[in-house]
């Protein structure tokens, strides 16, 4: 299992929210693409990147810092989520050397949009459902949609999606644990490979995803733990790697 860190970017700063409320924000650097350099050397083999001005303005806020880290680092594969609304700012990322695109808000709204966007860049499409309480949320998790999480996650079964990443926002920012339960019921659910997010504290939360890693779990996305310290990432990617054999 790939253990990922995330780099949320707010107002050119690496930042962490709580459950997604972009007033309650801690500021960990000054310098996304020297943190970016920091979990490079501590063995990431990707990096989950977020626009949150994004994600609520509905289009690319912080692009000029997400081209400089992928420019920077030309070998690690980054994922890119937050305002993605159309074919042109996919092919913009994918040309500044990003490898996967994440289609959150558009893809719940516009589901359609998700074959589109497969079709032509195959390969490179994930598909990010945000949930509280298995409600679907978009807009940078401030409206709920009422929609369940595993009936929208079905309906991009079969368009060529590489990945859903599945956020349990109650829990994201919040250290209180994964929930392993609904992350369990979603890929036993669908036939596309599920990214574990949100609450992810320590490393006891790495052994639980990597125990049901056989259900169809390939990542886990860490991002205030292993900036508060009590996640050690290199040590959680190594036990990840041991545990998957």
């Amino acid at each position: 299992m790939l253990v990922i860190p995330a780099i949320d970017l707010k107002d050119g700063k690496c930042v962490r929210l709580r459950q997604g409320r972009m007033d309650d924000d801690t500021v960990f650097s000054d310098d996304p693409v020297a943190m970016a350099g920091k979990w490079k050397a501590a063995g990431a083999r990707r990096l989950h990147l977020v626009d949150l001005n994004g994600a609520f303005d509905g289009k690319p806020v912080n692009g000029d810092v997400i081209t400089a880290i992928a420019k920077t680092y030309p070998h690690l594969p980054i994922q890119i989520g937050g305002g993605i609304r159309d074919l042109e700012t996919i092919q913009a990322y994918l040309d500044a050397g990003v490898q996967f695109v994440i289609l959150g808000t558009k893809a719940v709204k516009e589901p359609e949009f998700v074959a589109e966007a497969c079709s032509k860049f195959p390969g490179h499409v994930i598909v990010g459902l945000d949930a509280r309480d298995g409600d679907v949320a978009i807009e940078g998790w401030a409206k709920l949609t009422g929609q369940n999480v595993i009936e929208m996650a079905k309906r991009f079964e079969n368009d060529g999606v590489s990945a859903i990443v599945y956020t349990d926002i109650g829990r994201d920012g919040m250290m209180t644990g994964v929930n392993v339960e609904a992350t369990v019921k979603l890929a036993q659910a669908i036939s596309v490979p599920v990214v574990a997010s949100g609450g992810i504290t320590n490393i006891d939360d790495i052994k639980a995803l990597c125990a049901v890693e056989s259900e169809g779990i390939t990542a886990a996305i860490t991002g205030r733990a292993i900036y508060e310290g009590t996640l050690d990432f290199t040590e959680a990617q190594k036990l990840a790697d041991e545990l998957g054999g």
